[in-house]
């Protein structure tokens, strides 16, 4: 989905068409959040006065990278799982055996269709707290960018938590539901509270 150009990408996002939708959009923009992270790092690697911080940095990088692949794996992920989903609410109900066979399936795709949000979810808090590190250790000329970053995953976070919860609203296995909405709870409460900090943090090394 992804090797599309960024026009292409958001002309399809604003379409009538199902896919992209905001779960991959969450995905993108919490990958695009964790790049701006990587150019920090990238920036300070190599830099005399962070020599004594350098190998942290790289390690970081190595970190970023593997979050920044896999939020775009989860862009494609996301369209892959949804479209069962739209098919599922197009079939026909006319009959009981019809009603019973569309329930069976929109139950089914609904499983799916929430996991791989929560799945950006979870990325994109694992961004929030390399941000951090970022913000501590990065170099100082580039700092807005850890707090732009941040910004970028909170969002994502936010976005990908709305995706889950349209989906577990109808959905008929009440303990599954609840298991990953207090999974999603716990990962926005982290999430929220230290993109916060480190985005005020931030803004006060620019004051």
């Amino acid at each position: 989905m992804l090797d599309k150009s960024c026009n292409v990408f958001i002309e399809e996002l604003s379409s009538k068409s199902p896919v992209p939708g905001g779960g991959g959009a969450s995905a993108y923009v919490g990958a695009l959040g964790m790049a701006l992270g990587s150019m920090v790092g990238n920036l300070t690697v190599g830099k005399k006065k962070y020599k004594d911080v350098e190998a942290d940095i790289i390690e970081l990088l190595n970190r970023s990278e593997v979050i920044m692949n896999r939020l775009k794996a989860l862009v494609k992920k996301d369209a892959e799982v949804f479209y069962p989903l739209s098919q599922a609410y197009g079939l026909p109900s006319s009959t009981e055996e019809e009603k019973k066979h569309k329930e069976t399936v929109l139950q089914e795709a609904l499983i799916e269709a929430s996991m791989v949000p929560l799945e950006i979810a979870k990325n994109c808090l694992e961004a929030i707290h390399l941000h951090e590190e970022y913000a501590k250790k990065g170099t100082r000329i580039a700092i807005s960018d850890v707090g732009v970053g941040v910004a970028f995953c909170k969002a994502a976070l936010q976005g990908a938590k709305l995706n889950v919860l349209i989906n577990t609203k109808i959905m008929k296995d009440l303990e599954l539901k609840k298991r990953i909405e207090t999974e999603l709870q716990e990962i926005e409460r982290v999430g929220l509270e230290k993109t916060d900090q480190i985005y005020n943090d931030v803004e006060k090394m620019l004051r």
